[in-house]
């Protein structure tokens, strides 16, 4: 089993990370991209996941030192192919020590005009794809021996219920973090922790999918600190996440929203 007491009474400023492998998906912008940047600022070495190849491409070039990250093209919901992928970063990495699971999809539209195939693109992106890679990822944990992180991502309104538009993308996030706390049961005992980070308004591409900039704009003056978030500023939550420092969080649900949302 994995174990991280033996940091107890100690302080390491070091993150742990150091020439650890690292799976990122959505890593072809936004807090994906900024998350594999911010990995590899910790001395990771990045798989960095997305269905964009050029993308992708474009973030592998950002994190530097060619060698010791790779661009892994793949859409999430070929479900079959995903414990092959996880094999595969593992092999090129050489080490699987976190996963960051960063991409989804959202059809921000009204609830009227919600239709099956809109549901079912945005269960199978944002919840059934995370299941089967949550698992994947931590079967090969648990077969190394030697524990891990998984962190999930869902978002704030799955405590406050849809804005903007986005139901069936909320509904699939609210089950991210059940999801969640089921997984951080089943492989707490084996050292591999699992929580989900939920932002609130951050400053990505999805953020302005459809929808008008005076709500984008509105949404950020009702935060306290004024100002919508920055990828940078999730990305930093998720390496403390990964890192040594967080060795007794377990199933938790971390708010990163500026204080839009208090719980």
């Amino acid at each position: 089993m994995g174990d991280d007491r033996s940091l107890i009474g100690s302080w390491n400023p070091g993150s742990g990370l150091e020439e650890r492998g690292v799976i990122v998906t959505g890593a072809s912008s936004g807090i994906g991209r900024a998350t594999a940047v911010a990995m590899a600022a910790a001395g990771a070495r990045v798989a960095a996941v997305d269905r964009d190849a050029g993308g992708l491409a474009s973030t592998v070039v950002a994190l530097g030192e060619p060698d010791r990250h790779i661009a892994m093209p793949f859409d999430l919901t070929e479900i079959a192919a995903i414990p092959d992928l996880v094999a595969r970063a593992r092999n090129a990495l050489g080490d699987l020590w976190a996963l960051a699971h960063v991409a989804a999809t959202l059809r921000r539209q009204s609830l009227d005009d919600v239709t099956e195939a809109d549901w079912d693109l945005q269960a199978n992106v944002n919840l059934k794809a995370s299941f089967f890679l949550n698992r994947a990822v931590g079967q090969s944990m648990v077969a190394a021996g030697g524990g891990g992180r998984i962190i999930n991502f869902t978002s704030a309104a799955f405590l406050t219920g849809a804005l903007s538009g986005s139901d069936a993308y909320v509904a699939s996030k609210g089950g991210v973090v059940t999801m969640t706390r089921s997984f951080a049961k089943s492989y707490g005992p084996h050292g591999i922790l699992v929580n989900v980070v939920s932002p609130g308004q951050i400053n990505t591409p999805m953020q302005h999918i459809d929808n008008p900039s005076a709500a984008v704009e509105a949404s950020a003056q009702a935060c306290p600190l004024r100002r919508m978030g920055e990828p940078e500023e999730v990305a930093a939550v998720v390496v403390f996440l990964a890192s040594r420092h967080a060795s007794f969080i377990n199933g938790a649900t971390l708010n990163v929203s500026g204080g839009s949302v208090m719980y």
